[in-house]
């Protein structure tokens, strides 16, 4: 198996260099009206990941509906070993790095490394960093984190560095699905001055204002999940505003 880049993860680099940032939706598999979801979404994300931190179950079914519907890159974010599908495109293959227990930062991805090699998924290797007020939210609960503080950016830019001299490509900045505030704008800023590793930031990111902030801010992908609960117009706000800042970041 080839563990050079993939084709998903050259299509998302290439995203990043002509419109300056990517847009990720997060669907989680046990959502009733997946269908629906995916309709609303299928001319505005770039991608779509599909995982969630509580277990799975017809994860094979939800990747060929989405897949079908919208026609665009399936990506795993699994929460646990389970969290694998044959019908998928790539999965993020990810450290919890800052969680108390070595299950989620080395064990869980060793696990499924047979499963990712017997169905022939493109693997993305990313860190991933639970920055507060994630404790309060599932991640943190099932994760066993020591969460970042928001109010000392250095250590989770050390932390992407870290992941950068670990070879991984991708680090991802998450304030925890349902958070009651993203990550900081000056935490994005100085992770991406300091490591310069591709930077996905997710978490309590509801309005597309706040978006266009975090991809000025250094930002290379923003993900929103609970925002596709709404209506297909809150979508493509989102999408719109993401696009705008990634054009304007290339400018500068």
């Amino acid at each position: 198996m080839d563990i050079k880049i993939g084709k998903v993860e050259k299509k998302l680099n290439q995203i990043i260099e002509d419109e300056g940032a990517v847009y990720l939706t997060l669907l989680d598999p046990e959502e009733e009206n997946i269908e629906e979801i995916a309709e609303n979404i299928k001319d505005y994300a770039d991608a779509v990941m599909i995982g969630g931190s509580v277990g799975v179950v017809n994860l094979d079914n939800t990747v060929k509906k989405v897949k079908k519907i919208t026609n665009l890159p399936i990506i795993l974010f699994p929460g646990n070993v389970d969290g694998l599908s044959r019908y998928a495109d790539a999965v993020f293959y990810m450290s919890l790095m800052n969680s108390l227990n070595t299950y989620w930062a080395i064990t869980a991805p060793t696990l499924g490394s047979i499963t990712i090699l017997k169905y022939n998924l493109e693997p993305i290797p990313m860190a991933y960093l639970c920055i507060e007020p994630a404790r309060k939210t599932a991640v943190g609960y099932v994760g066993e984190i020591r969460e970042i503080p928001q109010n000392k950016p250095k250590i989770t830019a050390m932390y992407c560095l870290s992941a950068k001299f670990f070879g991984m490509r991708w680090a991802y900045l998450e304030a925890g699905s349902g958070a009651e505030y993203p990550v900081n704008n000056e935490t994005i800023s100085m992770a991406k001055k300091l490591s310069d590793i591709n930077l996905i930031v997710g978490g309590g990111i509801r309005k597309p204002e706040i978006a266009y902030e975090k991809v000025l801010a250094g930002a290379d992908v923003i993900v929103t999940g609970n925002l596709l609960e709404e209506d297909v117009k809150a979508v493509e706000m989102m999408y719109d505003y993401i696009k705008k800042a990634g054009r304007e970041k290339l400018k500068n």
